[in-house]
């Protein structure tokens, strides 16, 4: 039996956006998945606080998944306490996944700050997660390989893989900073996320 492919894309989707939803189906598409996870950060250990919260997000979210049939919320870093380590997230999974292959999605800014983060050697050291690279035709150059971090993670270049997309160039922070200002971010969000906005009246003021 064929075991599952499932991808997962953390983030704290403070509002989830188009490019989100790009990186994603370009991963499920490229790796042959049968799932792509979003999981929402609880209170992420390189942030004091959200600017909305959980329910709130988790609302946006799922307002824009629920048409999707092969894109999923996890809610493992929100029903537990924190701090929330990736490589703890990671474990949870691969208890709740014990059959599938977990490929880990990102951009390329995040591969790069890899050995940053909590633990990064042993997130790898059972080789039971690939890492899915977002490269960038044109912004991302040569400087990304995956054997950048040989030398502080060995062994992760045999479990990276190089993926090519069209990533739209904006972030959560841009579209919060638009809506503070009055700016419109209709083509920015998906419309289930303008509305949520604006009836809760969400990222009005900083």
């Amino acid at each position: 039996m064929q075991k599952q492919r499932i991808g997962i894309l953390g983030g704290t989707f403070d509002p989830p956006h188009n490019a989100h939803l790009i990186l994603a189906q370009h991963a499920y598409e490229q790796l042959e998945l049968d799932t792509v996870l979003f999981v929402p950060a609880g209170i992420p250990p390189h942030k004091a606080t959200t600017r909305t919260t959980v329910e709130d997000r988790l609302a946006m979210l799922g307002s824009v998944l629920e048409d999707n049939p092969q894109f999923e919320v996890s809610r493992v870093d929100i029903d537990r306490p924190g701090p929330h380590y990736t490589i703890d997230t990671v474990r949870i999974l691969q208890e709740q996944n014990p059959e599938s292959e977990l490929f880990f999605i990102m951009g390329g800014d995040v591969f790069r700050d890899l050995p940053n983060w909590e633990r990064p050697q042993e997130m790898f050291a059972t080789a039971k997660l690939a890492v899915a690279v977002m490269r960038r035709p044109g912004v991302d150059g040569h400087d990304l390989r995956p054997d950048m971090h040989k030398q502080i993670i060995p062994g992760l270049q045999d479990h990276t893989i190089m993926l090519t997309s069209p990533l739209i160039e904006f972030s959560s922070t841009e579209i919060v900073e638009r809506l503070i200002n009055g700016k419109s971010v209709r083509y920015m969000v998906p419309q289930p996320v303008l509305e949520y906005i604006a009836e809760h009246h969400l990222y009005q003021d900083k």
